[in-house]
């Protein structure tokens, strides 16, 4: 991308952005030309970035999103802001309810000139059942509103790429294991790309008095079931598996016990799906194609393949 566009020279500041996601959105605001402070608990799992930037394009800071001196201190003198902030653990009404509206306001008391706040889909239940994470979210996006009316706000749908912690989880999963339990197999996707959903939000920064007050839903062209994906996997790296579809109840009795890798909050969320509406704008307004994970798939299965690229057949 040429440095000569609307975020040359701009001051960026990525709230959360040492994770993930923040990895992709940063280089695609550095290549830009934006001078990019990222805003961090663990600044220092940021350091990589360093190498792509040019000398005083990068701030790294350290921050806590729960203490709202923190924040303003960060995202003082910003140009734009981008609320990347997200976990499934701790305090989730103040991280990701209350501070996002901190993050707002504090970008509206310093002139920012666009805030993309990234949420979720995720329903916030009801009285019965209700859902921690969803609602958190659901008021995140309610704080942001109010204080910074022209706050952009996107919603992906589960993220994949080289690096993730969802696709590469289950390949190592399937190349260790010849027989595997699958949760929610039934349970439907629609996995976004995570360059795509970065190239969005920059696209939005770029544009505040396009895209500014609108929400976006992000998913990618293909709906999968959890059963589908796994045995893509499986298929791409050659493995003949045995995937035993789990049935909900034994998966919501699983999901409350300690120390398993998955919250009952994430079961709630995976059985109710997370595609986009129908209704809602998306890559298309944004004038991105975005990518299937088909396409990459074969690719990044190859170093689960048995003997890897040396191998001479394709099934294990």
């Amino acid at each position: 991308m040429a440095k000569n566009g609307a975020l040359n020279g701009k001051m960026v500041v990525l709230m959360g952005g040492s994770g993930f996601l923040g990895n992709y959105v940063a280089q695609a605001l550095l290549k830009r030309g934006a001078r990019l402070r990222i805003a961090s608990r663990h600044p220092e799992q940021a350091y990589r970035l360093k190498t792509l930037a040019n000398l005083g394009q990068l701030q790294l800071v350290r921050c806590d999103a729960t203490d709202r001196a923190s924040v303003n201190n960060a995202i003082a003198s910003a140009d734009a802001v981008v609320n990347l902030v997200g976990s499934f653990d701790g305090n989730l009404a103040r991280l990701m309810g209350e501070a996002p509206g901190w993050m707002a306001a504090a970008a509206k008391e310093t002139g920012a000139q666009s805030f993309v706040h990234v949420s979720a889909i995720a329903d916030p239940g009801d009285e019965d059942a209700p859902n921690a994470y969803g609602m958190a979210k659901q008021l995140g996006e309610e704080r942001v509103r109010a204080a910074y009316p022209n706050a952009a706000i996107l919603r992906p749908s589960v993220l994949f790429g080289r690096d993730d912690d969802f696709i590469q989880m289950f390949a190592g999963l399937v190349a260790t294991f010849p027989v595997l339990p699958v949760f929610g197999p039934d349970a439907v996707l629609q996995p976004a790309y995570v360059d795509d959903v970065a190239e969005a939000i920059v696209t939005v920064l770029e544009q505040p008095d396009k895209h500014g007050g609108k929400t976006f839903e992000l998913g990618g062209p293909e709906v999968l079931t959890m059963m589908q994906i796994n045995q893509a996997i499986a298929a791409a790296q050659g493995r003949d598996r045995t995937l035993l579809a789990v049935p909900d109840a034994l998966s919501g009795v699983f999901a409350m016990l300690p120390g398993t890798p998955m919250s009952s909050d994430q079961w709630r969320m995976l059985k109710a799906g997370n595609i986009i509406s129908a209704a809602a704008p998306g890559f298309k307004q944004l004038g991105i194609a975005p990518k299937p994970l088909s396409l990459f798939l074969d690719k990044w299965m190859v170093r689960f393949r048995q003997h890897g690229r040396f191998g001479n057949k394709l099934n294990a």
